[in-house]
């Protein structure tokens, strides 16, 4: 028989802390600065999309790289954003 793993299309808030090795408050904090994208259950626990390890990873080379506080933070990746639906509509024409 054939395992196969799959990743959850979202997890609670200690799940993601622990798989991207920050502190839960840190996570807080990057949902209260709208860096991550979160929602809350009726009882008020985040629950984070599993797309959003993807851009901690990218925060985190960011920080590392730049030293950039969280508003750069912001910032900087909306315009690597942009710039690469940019790209992505020049190869297109």
């Amino acid at each position: 028989m054939t395992m196969v793993l799959v990743r959850p299309a979202r997890l609670d808030l200690d799940a993601f802390a622990r798989t991207v090795s920050l502190h839960p408050d840190v996570v807080r904090r990057l949902v209260a600065l709208g860096l991550l994208e979160a929602s809350a259950d009726a009882a008020g626990a985040l629950w984070l999309p599993a797309d959003q390890l993807a851009r901690v990873g990218r925060i985190q080379r960011l920080r590392a790289g730049f030293a950039l506080n969280y508003a750069a933070l912001g910032l900087v990746m909306d315009l690597l954003d942009r710039i690469a639906e940019l790209e992505e509509a020049t190869r297109g024409r």
